[in-house]
């Protein structure tokens, strides 16, 4: 069963030229990558993607900036096999990926989303264990090997922190027809995941590390932080996701998502940053997220 790569592209050359490289070097080749150039103004890039010579490679420049969650969408429109990966132009897949998802395609066929095994990587390429991920592997479900999750306890799970990695995951298409949220730069992937979990899908967990995901200080995520944007679209779809499973009788999450507790311990960790930098609106955003305050309209 041939796997979908889509990798949308805006960042570095020299982390896109690895990432793409490392799907070239998957031990088995049963896969399509297909680049999406998010009109990334240096076009070294696109030419270089071009000359690879891989028919299993294809390359499209959009003709607009779509930005994260649109893009996202296009790719998801261009997938045509059972499963996509949507993978970062900044990580790497280790070459044994491909053949573990697809392993794990066929002991779990009824599988919606899977959670292959992830390290993580800095900028240089080094591992790291930065505090954010040490916190999320705190919530992670324990045990070994290959295992699935649904209903409240993976909904529970994902709203006491989303232990996932976004660009590591490979997700049965057909789960993403409804498209990521264009209101979300940030967390779409927690709300797609919710959604799948609401709508009776599952998710495969497993522990052979296969993917390298790579934070880095320029990542979306990051420059969002220090001045609160981030934090106000995770308070919203929060606040969203606890309606939903109170309506459903799902107590547990509820609760996780109406205290958000790792959310709020992540603004509390970007408040000096904002405090040093001057950030007036940053500073008061993160301090009302931690403490649990409506935002002022202002902001």
């Amino acid at each position: 069963m041939t796997l979908d790569i889509m990798m949308p592209f805006w960042g570095r050359f020299d982390h896109f030229r690895i990432a793409v490289e490392s799907v070239l070097a998957q031990t088995d080749g049963d896969w399509r990558l297909t680049i999406l150039d998010d009109q990334y103004p240096d076009p070294e890039p696109g030419r270089w993607a071009q000359t690879l010579g891989d028919e299993r490679v294809t390359y499209l420049r959009n003709d607009e900036n779509l930005k994260p969650s649109r893009n996202y969408n296009k790719a998801v429109s261009l997938a045509t096999s059972e499963f996509v990966t949507i993978m970062g132009c900044d990580d790497v897949m280790l070459p044994g990926y491909v053949r573990r998802v697809r392993e794990l395609m066929a002991e779990f066929p009824d599988a919606d989303i899977i959670q292959p095994g992830v390290r993580v990587i800095d900028e240089n390429g080094a591992v790291t264990t930065p505090l954010a991920d040490r916190v999320k592997a705190l919530y992670r479900f324990g045990g070994t090997g290959a295992r699935r999750f649904s209903g409240e306890r993976l909904a529970t799970s994902l709203l006491r922190g989303n232990w996932t990695y976004f660009p590591s995951l490979a997700w049965r298409t057909s789960r993403l027809s409804g498209g990521f949220r264009t209101d979300l730069d940030v967390v779409q992937d927690l709300a797609m995941l919710l959604t799948i979990t609401f709508d009776g899908g599952n998710l495969v967990l497993d522990d052979e590390i296969v993917f390298e995901y790579r934070r880095h200080s320029t990542s979306l995520s990051s420059v969002t932080g220090p001045d609160g944007s981030k934090f106000r679209q995770e308070r919203s779809l929060f606040e969203q996701a606890a309606a939903e499973c109170a309506a459903r009788g799902w107590h547990r999450a509820a609760r996780a998502a109406r205290i958000h507790a790792t959310s709020r311990l992540n603004a509390l960790s970007e408040l000096p940053g904002a405090i040093r930098h001057g950030n007036r609106v940053g500073r008061s955003t993160l301090t009302r997220h931690v403490l649990g305050l409506p935002y002022r309209s202002a902001e």
